[in-house]
């Protein structure tokens, strides 16, 4: 045969099996799975972990928890609840994978014998446990638990000996920092630490006071309790100052596992978070934020302490960038890490005295979470652009796909290539983003583009699998998402170009890399439409204030008016620490707050948020549509029932997505409807 046939036929193949996929659609949003919290067993043989999937009829999503052998092979499922089922926890002699699970109203401890059974409830907390860690020789648990509340009626204390519903109490708050989105508002209530015997079953309180000693909802990260390697102390992070609420800072306290006052260990006046013993117990390490006056702007630095107290040291301050969540192998050599990193989240390790650090441990671009077994054994949660979270492990450097969860559920799909960015802003300062283009991209064309600023402010894009740019790019959509100042993962000083200036120099670097796109010949720039979500949305309103290029926008969960936020959404800290309290700087108020300009706005906008959102109240975006709505702008406000900041509910996802491209087809495309065909 021929050479130039054996080629045509090559090629005639090829575009075959190509045309055999489709583009996302709507509905792959309910087939795609969530994997997450990787867990090794102590024998090294398995990884348990929690797959979240949706159910359509029930219209929630289920939670339950699978193993998967170490070297490969096909998981088990090993709970199958319809309440969540998660934190699946091995016990030290591997012989339990605990577990939480509210299948009995109120979120319990529960056992899987790893010699088989039905799981067996090991607690029984009225008011439930939010959290536990095992005991270095499995016979204890630490929980953590929050107070009872004395005025909460319980489902079956509702109707009392006349059958009528009892009438809640008024609500008394008396705290400065008094809401927090999906807390609700914020009692004098708080959680604290007990210890719990397994065979005995028996509870014993170990922390006390008016304070939360799993760390704060507004930190971020979740410090679970943590055993010294003897089985003596148990550290703790708590915000244990004379007013909590008025500052974000957190400490390190090491506790007797019997009782007693709890020592102080850490004293930096910024958030000590997440800390992990060395396995010689000698050490204690941790993520530590040591300029409070940045707030969420500062760097988290990976820092080590002698557990018995005295001069810290922080391990990665000559990276200038965000470590997290520090762990000690098993052998007390390295401490891995993940590392934030132009669009990257990688898996990173140093060594106990600062040295030797490697930067990239795992070869994945983006991880989410990891765990250490025994032999230095790794698992990573990572994903990739085309990818959803799935289950890799690492040996010498590379990594090995070991769960794949969803690849029946992507096999059949063709997904948007997703390619790095890179251009100068208008004061030359190098920024960087992702172009997300339609699965049948050509360069000949000129495709309607939607540049879609991230929330945060300090966070950042990455080379990840994003469902929502996807869908955008099924429907025809060139999709652009830039890591503009105020990002992190490209240094301090970069994250913190836009403290009191928000709408300044990150407009100037979304609008370059608008200019930088056009420039390249594919995107038309008579159809482009902007949206974000959170602070994306709020750069959306300064977007559209300040320019008319965009034909259609949406603005979700957004700010415009910051006279109206203070002492409403859940940032009164970093309102004051930020921009002042509003009656002592009204005048910087007023030039932040894009409201003011809004007569300037002449671009169609859908306004949407969520009913329960405390993060950004619904008063928001309502002020804005009426706003809009008022000055005769195309206009659309929606409301989605009972969902805080995130909107989690399946069916609301979907008309969250499909109304986000009917608006932008209509302006950008000439669609005849701007509302969706709920199908």
């Amino acid at each position: 045969m021929k050479k130039s046939l054996i080629i045509i036929l090559l090629t005639l193949c090829t575009c075959a099996f190509a045309n055999d996929k489709r583009n996302l659609k709507i509905d792959d949003l309910f087939a795609i799975r969530d994997v997450n919290d990787p867990q090794i067993s102590p024998d090294g043989r398995w990884i348990a972990c929690v797959v979240e999937s949706i159910n359509v009829e029930k219209d929630n999503t289920n939670e339950d928890i699978y193993m998967v052998p170490f070297t490969g092979g096909d998981p088990l499922r090993l709970t199958g609840h319809e309440e969540d089922d998660d934190h699946p926890r091995w016990s030290p002699d591997n012989r339990y994978l605990a577990f939480l699970s509210k299948r009995n109203k109120k979120k319990q401890v529960f056992l899987l014998n790893r010699n088989g059974g039905e799981p067996v409830q090991l607690t029984d907390v009225k008011q439930g446990v939010n959290d536990f860690s095992w005991s270095p020789d499995s016979m204890r648990l630490a929980l953590v638990i929050s107070d009872k509340d004395p005025d909460a009626i319980d489902e079956d204390e509702k109707k009392g000996k006349d059958d009528k519903e009892k009438t809640e109490k008024p609500i008394v708050l008396t705290r400065l920092q008094f809401k927090f989105d999906e807390y609700g508002y914020l009692k004098e209530l708080y959680d604290h630490i007990y210890t719990f015997d397994v065979q005995k079953k028996e509870i014993k309180q170990i922390t006390s006071g008016p304070y939360n000693d799993a760390g704060e909802p507004w930190g971020g990260y979740t410090s679970t309790p943590q055993w010294s390697p003897d089985g003596k102390w148990i550290a703790f992070v708590s915000n244990r100052t004379a007013t909590p609420d008025s500052n974000r800072n957190t400490d390190i306290f090491v506790v007797s596992a019997d009782g007693g006052e709890p020592g102080k260990l850490t004293s930096n006046p910024g958030p000590d978070e997440v800390p992990q013993w060395s396995p010689d117990g000698k050490w204690i390490v941790y993520q530590a934020q040591h300029q409070p006056q940045l707030m969420w702007y500062d760097t988290i630095e990976v820092t080590l302490i002698p557990s018995s107290g005295g001069d810290t040291k922080v391990l990665t301050r000559d990276l200038d960038r965000n470590c997290i969540t520090p762990r000690f192998s098993q052998d007390g050599k390295r401490i891995f890490f993940i590392l934030e990193d132009h669009g990257k989240q990688l898996l990173a390790s140093v060594s106990p005295a600062g040295t030797e650090l490697n930067q990239n441990v795992a070869g994945e671009n983006v991880i989410y979470d990891f765990d250490l077994g025994t032999n230095q054994s790794i698992a990573v949660l990572a994903t990739r652009p085309t990818i959803p979270s799935e289950i890799f492990t690492i040996a010498n450097g590379k990594s090995s796909q070991l769960t794949f969860t969803n690849a029946k559920a992507i096999e059949s799909i063709q997904f948007g290539s997703m390619e790095p960015v890179r251009f100068n802003s208008k004061d030359g300062t190098p920024v960087e983003g992702f172009v997300i283009k339609p699965p049948q991209f050509d360069p000949a064309k000129k495709y309607p583009m939607l540049l879609w600023p991230h929330g945060g402010p300090t966070s950042q894009y990455m080379d990840d699998f994003d469902f929502q740019a996807q869908f955008f790019a099924s429907n025809g959509y060139v999709v652009l998402q830039i890591n503009p100042r105020g990002s992190t993962g490209y240094g301090e000083e970069f994250c913190k170009a836009i403290w009191a200036d928000w709408g300044n120099k990150d407009y100037e670097d979304e609008m370059a890399g608008v200019d930088y796109l056009i420039s390249l010949g594919y995107v038309d720039p008579e159809k482009m439409g902007v949206g974000g979500w959170s602070y994306g949305g709020m750069m959306t309103d300064f977007i559209i204030t300040k320019t008319t290029r965009f034909k259609a926008a949406m603005s979700g969960a957004s700010e415009a008016n910051y006279f109206l936020d203070y002492g409403v959404d859940h940032y009164q800290y970093e309102w004051e620490l930020e921009i002042g309290l509003p009656w002592e700087k009204p005048e910087l108020y007023m030039k932040l707050s894009p409201f003011f300009n809004i007569h300037k706005v002449k671009t169609p906008t859908l306004v949407v948020c969520g009913e329960a959102d405390q993060n950004v109240p619904l008063v928001n975006s309502e002020q804005i549509f009426q706003a809009l709505r008022r000055i005769g702008i195309d206009t659309m406000l929606v409301v989605y029932p009972d969902q805080p900041h995130g909107i989690y509910t399946p069916s609301y996802q979907k008309d969250r997505y499909l109304r986000y491209v009917a608006w932008f087809d209509h302006y950008l495309k000439g669609a005849p409807g701007k509302v969706p065909a709920i199908q």
